[in-house]
């Protein structure tokens, strides 16, 4: 990580530890059961990423000799997460596997929010010093949205949960995903891998709101 990568992160940390010092970040008045599903969710998908990460840095490599010379070979990894996820990513790294651990010097989890202030701030829109890493769940999807998902009728008392997930920076490896789940009141259960939202267009288009 060159000099410019690693004063551009520990700027993203300290804002986002300022940040949470002022408004600290608050996931309640949800069930612990809820909290819980959504950090499988999360967790599961974490994981799987971080156990393929050297196959994402060498495809980064490839598109940096292509086509951006002067990005960073050893890039800052953005995690943008809820503060369920946040949680996640920090465990992983501290008691995960060697990967994860290896990669704890370069990742920090933080909020999309706190990306989107820090990025209007010091942009790097071209990725020459990170890689955005995303795994979140909408766990509030509009009724006026409903409609899109209508294959999978819901019961009363249950909701549609959107699991986002998907990499920016890394060239061939970067990659867009949306997943469908519900939640029972009990559970989550997955309905449908990989669906394309209908005001995003194609898998791989801009995100939804």
């Amino acid at each position: 990580m060159n000099a410019a990568t690693c004063a551009w992160l520990e700027g993203l940390r300290e804002q986002a530890t300022a940040t949470r010092l002022e408004k600290p970040l608050i996931d309640g008045g949800r069930s612990a059961a809820e909290a819980a599903a959504e950090r499988m969710i999360l967790a599961a998908q974490l994981s799987l990423w971080l156990s393929g990460f050297t196959d994402v840095l060498a495809a980064r490599q490839a598109w940096l000799d292509q086509a951006s010379p002067a990005g960073d070979r050893d890039p800052a990894i953005v995690v943008t997460t809820s503060p369920v996820g946040i949680a996640v990513a920090e465990s992983l790294a501290e008691a995960g596997s060697l990967l994860a651990r290896s990669l704890a010097r370069e990742l920090v989890a933080i909020t999309e929010r706190e990306y989107r202030l820090w990025c209007i701030a010091h942009p790097d829109e071209t990725h020459r010093r990170h890689v955005n890493v995303w795994n979140w769940i909408k766990l509030k999807v509009p009724e006026q949205r409903h409609a899109e998902f209508d294959r999978h009728p819901l019961r009363s008392g249950e909701a549609y949960w959107l699991h986002r997930a998907g990499i920016a920076g890394a060239g061939t490896a970067d990659r867009r995903d949306c997943h469908l789940w519900k939640w029972t009141g009990q559970q989550a259960v997955l309905l449908e891998a990989f669906v394309t939202e209908r005001n995003v267009g194609r898998l791989g288009d801009a995100a939804a709101d």
